[in-house]
């Protein structure tokens, strides 16, 4: 092995360059982080209630992310955003974060999931 060739290492995923390329998080580890943001008008995480719409990782390592709100008057409208933006990008392999807010489509119950609807007895 020449020194200008990375040295490899087999994964079950198959042979990958140590230290060429950075580990980027899955969409799981991207949810778990999503999921320590609470709502603090209602004890149920913001990824349960179904407040987000979208999360991408590019190959860089840039996560973007489409939440709504409850409500657009909302008191929590600027700092929930900014919990998600902070928990995602404590993420490791994440390079950056971009939150949007976004109104369409509206939030609405229908959004949460069977267990943050048996969390609040909404049946």
């Amino acid at each position: 092995m020449s020194e200008l060739t990375p040295p490899t290492a087999w994964t079950p995923d198959g042979e990958t360059q140590i230290g060429d390329a950075q580990q980027l998080p899955s969409e799981d580890t991207l949810i778990e982080a999503i999921a320590t943001v609470y709502d603090p008008e209602i004890p149920v995480n913001i990824y349960e209630l179904g407040l987000i719409y979208v999360v991408e990782i590019d190959d860089s390592g840039a996560v973007k992310v489409e939440m709504t709100l409850t409500a657009p008057g909302c008191p929590s409208a600027q700092e929930l955003p900014e919990q998600v933006r902070s928990a995602i990008s404590s993420v490791a392999g994440v390079t950056s974060c971009r939150v949007d807010t976004v109104w369409d489509p509206p939030w609405d119950p229908s959004r949460m999931t069977e267990e943050a609807r048996l969390q609040l007895n909404m049946f």
